[in-house]
């Protein structure tokens, strides 16, 4: 792999990444939030494995699968609260959850 295509690489992991940004600073559907979260672990996942492979080793790759594995655990644990939120408000909408008590 050349740095051109590495550069690449980069580039569109970046992409992914703002556009998580940018989807999870505007929005305040919690789902829509929590896929834009998800979106910047895949920016970044890629950004990661681009390294690996320009450099020859295998370190950014293993260390990809352990993010994807904590993305998952975290995936439903997130899946679960937003569905008990959605129950006790019947609404996605985050600023509903702003004056949260305890």
């Amino acid at each position: 792999m050349d740095s051109m295509m590495l550069t690449h690489y980069l580039i569109i992991g970046a992409i992914l990444f703002c556009m998580g940004l940018i989807g999870f600073i505007t929005r305040r559907n919690l789902i829509i939030m929590f896929l834009c979260t998800e979106m910047m672990f895949q920016g970044v996942s890629l950004s990661l494995v681009a390294f690996s492979r320009y450099h020859g080793n295998v370190t950014g790759q293993t260390f990809v699968i352990f993010v994807l594995t904590i993305a998952a655990a975290e995936a439903a644990l997130a899946l679960g609260l937003v569905v008990l939120l959605f129950r006790r408000k019947r609404t996605l909408d985050a600023n509903a959850w702003s004056s949260l008590k305890g």
